[in-house]
């Protein structure tokens, strides 16, 4: 394997580490949400969901193949929910990747729900941050694998809209500049998207100042509460810019803002970690959370 490779290899399991400790952190809060008031850590372990589970899934793809290969992933992403459904899988993803399982095409599962609309859920942007990390400096593919790996279980344009801005994001924040400059990965995210709600509402963070309150914002951008990209993607960009120098602080922001809270942490989790590379994961948080074994 030569070093490039290598070095995107380990990239994408940095944006990985991030979304993990993200997901099992935010998870947390739907138990113990009185710890927000003190900032103390919620006891080991953190427990990981699906987002985890999923981005695992990405991640080995990219390692095998350089690329995304939707018919790889799925089958990653079906036999791992048939192994572990209790990870806390929506009710549609379970319904996708059970009929995927069962044998029936990806393309033909995921468009057959709401009404053959496709989902435009939150589910393909909370596993794409590593996905932009794998391919820092070529936006171009970054933006066409985030959509392959969100197709797979998300048929609907603005379901593939929240993966591409995720990845989009997290390949900018690769760039030292990002930090001096943290809007920019927004920018960027709103630049490559077609236009739809999630494109709509990363305008809206755009025009937000990143020095408002979390839960002001959250009620102007959402907070994943309605589990679709348009009300999680554009408030999860404003909180890993308004955070970008502190993997902690950007943790205690997000989940602040309660709502879909494993998974905007986990989103939050894959950009800021790219933006601060391996000494700005706290081990301590790492140890918190539990082994992936799956």
């Amino acid at each position: 394997m030569d070093a490039e490779r290598r070095q995107r290899n380990r990239l994408a399991r940095l944006s990985l580490t991030g979304l993990s400790i993200g997901d099992a952190f935010g998870q947390q809060f739907f138990s113990q949400p009185e710890l927000l008031a003190t900032r103390e850590l919620p006891p080991y372990p953190w427990t990981i969901t699906d987002d985890t589970v999923m981005g695992v899934s990405v991640v080995e793809t990219l390692e095998l193949h350089e690329r995304i290969v939707p018919d790889v992933l799925a089958e990653k992403f079906a036999t791992r929910y048939h192994e572990y459904p209790w990870r806390g899988y929506g009710g549609t993803a379970h319904g996708i990747l059970r009929r995927i399982y069962e044998g029936v095409a990806w393309e033909v599962a995921a468009a057959e729900v709401f009404d053959g609309q496709g989902s435009m859920g939150n589910g393909g942007a909370m596993r794409a941050g590593p996905i932009g990390a794998y391919f820092v400096g070529n936006l171009d593919a970054c933006v066409e694998n985030a959509r392959l790996s969100a197709a797979v279980t998300h048929a609907h344009p603005d379901g593939q809209a929240g993966a591409i801005a995720v990845a989009v994001a997290a390949s900018t924040a690769a760039d030292e500049e990002a930090r001096s400059a943290p809007r920019s990965i927004i920018e960027a995210a709103e630049a490559h998207l077609p236009d739809g709600p999630t494109r709509c509402g990363i305008q809206e963070a755009l025009e937000t100042p990143l020095e408002f309150d979390v839960r002001t914002v959250a009620r102007k951008l959402g907070n994943g509460g309605r589990v679709i990209s348009s009300d999680t993607v554009p408030f999860c960009l404003w909180a890993a810019a308004k955070c970008l120098h502190s993997f902690e602080e950007a943790m205690w922001t997000t989940v602040s803002a309660m709502g879909d809270r494993d998974t905007t942490c986990a989103i939050v989790g894959s950009i800021v970690a790219v933006a601060l590379g391996w000494d700005g994961v706290p081990s301590l948080w790492l140890d918190h959370r539990e082994p992936l074994n799956c």
